[in-house]
Parts: C-alpha cells; sequence; structure tokens
C-alpha cells in the first residue's frame, strides 16, 4: 500500500503499541519498529499501583503482548534503547547506545517520567510510581509492614495508601489541598473518599507543603514540612505529577511546550506525529489544548495516528471523551471527561452517604464531566451528556434532577 515504507515508534507502552497494532490492522506492511527505553515488553501502567503492587498480580500478567505476539505482528522491538536526539532532515533518531534509526513516519509516545523531590536521587527507601521496576521495589519494600510517607493527594498516592493499609502498614499521606483529590473529583466527594482512608488507619496531612526527606546513613527517616514539623518514615512515596519526556527531542525544531505540540490531527511535523501521555494538541471543538494522563487516551491516540499516517493528507482530528478510574477499598472511582475546574456539581443518582452514586459536574454551563463510585451503568449513560457538552439545565432535567 502506498504510504511511508519504515514507520518508526519511540516509546513502547500503551500508546506506541496501540500505533503499531493499529498501522498492522489497516493493512500497513512495511517495516516497523518499536523502539523502548525499559528492558521489559510492553506493559500496562493502571495495574502498577493497583493489583501488581497489591501483589494479585505478578510481572507477567501485566504485559500488553507477549514475545510472540509481536512477532507475529512482524514489528521490530528495540528494547533497552533510548532516543537520545532527533534530527528530522536526516530523518533518523538518535539512540544513547550510539546508533541511529532511519524513518519514513516517526511516532513520538515517550509519555511522562514522576515528578520527584530535589535531593531525594539515590536515596534509600524513597520511591516513585510510574514503572514496572518502580512498583516491584515499592511492592518488596512493603514486606517489612514499614510506616509508609505518602507526598501527594493524587490517584497514585490514593490508591498505593489502600493497598500498603491493606498490607498492614502504617501510612500517612501529605498533600498541598484542604482535601485530596478534590481538583479531580469536587469537595464533596474529596472529603467522602478522604474520611474512607481515615477509617481504614490513613493519616491524613493536609494544606502542608514537604520541603525535604530527612535522612540518615543515606536512608530516609522522614519528611520535613514547611512549617518545621518532621514527619517519621521508614520509606516515602512521591507521587506529585510527572513531566513529559522531550528533552530529547531539544534542537529538533519540534515545539515543546507541555509535551510535544502537535495539531487537532497529532501531527507534531512533516512525518512526524505523537501520541500518549505527551502529546499536546488542541481540542477541535473548543480549541483549548490538551495533554492528557489517561490509559485510555493513550490507546485512542495510538489508534488515531495510525489511521492518520495511513490516510495522508485526509488525516482527521482526534476528539475524545477522556476516563480514567480508581480502585480504594473495594470502591471503584470513574471519571468521564475534564471535571477540573468545574463549577458545578451535583449527584444524580446515588449518594455520598451510602458511598455509591453518580454525578454529573458542569462548567460555563455546559456538562464537562461524570464522577461515579461503584455505580458502572449509571455512570456509563452520562456518558453522552459529556461528550455532547450538553447544557447543565438540559442535562438535569434529563436526570430529573433539581438545577
Amino acid at each position: 500500500m502506498s504510504g511511508p515504507r519504515r514507520v518508526v515508534v519511540v516509546g513502547a507502552s500503551a500508546a506506541g503499541l496501540a500505533t503499531a497494532e493499529g498501522l498492522r490492522r489497516s493493512g500497513y506492511d512495511g517495516e516497523l519498529v518499536l523502539v523502548g527505553e525499559e528492558d521489559h515488553l510492553p506493559y500496562d501502567r493502571p495495574p502498577l499501583s493497583k493489583q501488581l503492587f497489591a501483589g494479585e498480580w505478578d510481572a507477567d500478567r501485566v504485559l500488553l503482548r507477549s514475545a510472540a505476539a509481536l512477532a507475529d505482528l512482524d514489528i521490530e522491538l528495540r528494547p533497552g534503547t533510548r532516543a537520545q536526539a532527533l534530527d528530522p532532515v536526516a530523518r533518523e533518531i538518535r539512540t544513547a547506545q550510539g546508533g541511529a534509526i532511519g524513518y519514513d513516519a516517526l511516532v513520538v509516545a515517550t509519555g511522562v517520567r514522576p515528578r520527584v523531590l530535589p535531593g531525594t536521587e539515590g536515596v534509600a527507601g524513597v520511591h516513585v510510581l510510574r514503572t514496572l521496576d518502580d512498583a516491584t521495589a515499592l511492592r518488596e519494600s512493603l514486606a517489612a509492614r514499614p510506616h509508609l510517607v505518602i507526598v501527594g493527594g493524587g490517584f497514585i498516592g490514593a490508591e498505593a495508601a489502600a493497598v500498603a493499609r491493606e498490607a498492614g502498614c502504617e501510612v500517612t499521606l501529605v498533600t498541598d489541598g484542604a482535601v485530596p483529590l478534590a481538583d479531580a473529583v469536587g469537595h464533596g466527594i474529596g472529603t467522602m473518599l478522604t474520611d474512607l482512608h481515615r477509617e481504614h488507619g490513613v493519616r491524613t496531612v493536609t494544606g502542608a507543603l514537604v520541603e525535604s526527606v530527612v535522612t540518615e546513613s543515606g536512608r530516609a527517616t522522614g519528611v520535613r514540612l514547611s512549617d518545621g514539623r518532621t514527619l517519621p518514615a521508614d520509606a516515602v512515596l512521591v507521587g506529585i505529577g510527572a513531566r513529559p519526556n522531550t528533552e530529547w527531542l531539544a534542537g529538533s525544531g519540534l515545539r515543546l511546550g507541555d509535551g510535544v505540540e502537535c495539531d487537532a490531527a497529532l501531527r507534531a511535523a512533516e512525518h512526524i506525529w505523537a501520541a500518549g501521555d505527551v502529546a499536546s494538541w488542541p481540542d477541535p471543538v473548543t480549541g483549548d489544548r490538551l495533554r492528557i494522563e489517561h490509559r485510555t487516551n493513550a490507546s485512542e491516540q495510538g489508534l488515531a495516528v495510525a489511521r492518520n499516517i495511513l490516510a495522508g493528507e485526509a488525516a482527521t482530528p482526534f476528539t475524545t471523551v477522556p476516563y480514567v478510574w480508581s480502585d480504594q477499598y473495594g470502591l471503584k472511582v470513574q471519571i468521564y471527561g475534564r471535571t477540573r475546574g468545574a463549577d458545578l456539581v451535583q449527584i444524580v443518582e446515588g449518594s455520598l452517604a451510602e458511598r455509591r452514586f453518580a454525578a454529573l459536574f458542569a462548567r460555563a454551563g455546559q456538562v464537562c464531566g461524570a464522577v461515579g463510585v461503584s455505580m458502572i451503568r449509571p455512570l456509563r449513560a452520562l456518558r453522552p451528556l459529556v461528550a455532547a457538552r450538553t447544557p447543565w439545565a438540559e442535562a438535569l432535567a434529563a436526570q430529573g434532577a433539581g438545577a
């Protein structure tokens, strides 16, 4: 078929693998190279802070595809290979191992890496949670039932807190916000989830900035807060967000802001595309520039890039209803849309008291998101309202709820 004869995908995780598989399923029969920095086969990240961390799954179960499956797709996998620079004129990437990989079309799917606290590099007992090796090391540390201090009140921190408590660890969760998770699910739902953690024995320290990690003989022994308090710890997990992996693209001519800046079709430059956590693109409806760190978005964008590579000038804009989920103490929290910045929240089924409900979120008079806790079908029914950016009053009327 017409189009590029050699496609190189840099990043061997969900977005990169989805791109490669999407190309093959669409009939692409040219060379296909999947470059991964880690030594592992492509694997799924959400279970790292859930089933794998809890010890319910082993490492093989998080693999997205087996070596045999990749071979059947005629994908040349290059694990343990770190991209170091891009030369778009020569159409090649240079690797940290000293080689060069040429391409006709390039897909950047290098994802993100965790933010760290300054001065903690190499300190024993300080963890982040992004890779399979990170999760394995953190899980092994729980065997000694340490007092774990978690810095950051997002989903990674909350999920890790739940797993650690269920493993018998003492847990303290520190966040600079007034209520953990409130920026993602609103104050009321965030308070409900915080109460759930406290009932399970998690100590929460809110409105607190972590100044540094306290060490003794090169090992973490606590965290020092900006108000002078010190919280003792045997282990520290830092979950304060992530940075796009774009440094290797410096000097390439690509627009690098909060990620690789693409057009609406996810094209970053001629012959170059981006997908997944690293991609920034304008929403085709609002024009807002988005970068979404969600598992489903990564796969959807990978498939969209595959289609657009083969479509050439007929490439189409990418649009999505973001979706993310979290498991905490047996509750399943699910989110459709973009709930951050919402100015209206309404529970339309169930209740906070029951810890089983579905809620709509609105911004500027239009539905922008929906959150459900252990209410899968009713939440799924709200997805079309999110996708259509339904006017708030109309959405509430459809649910029989008052404005």
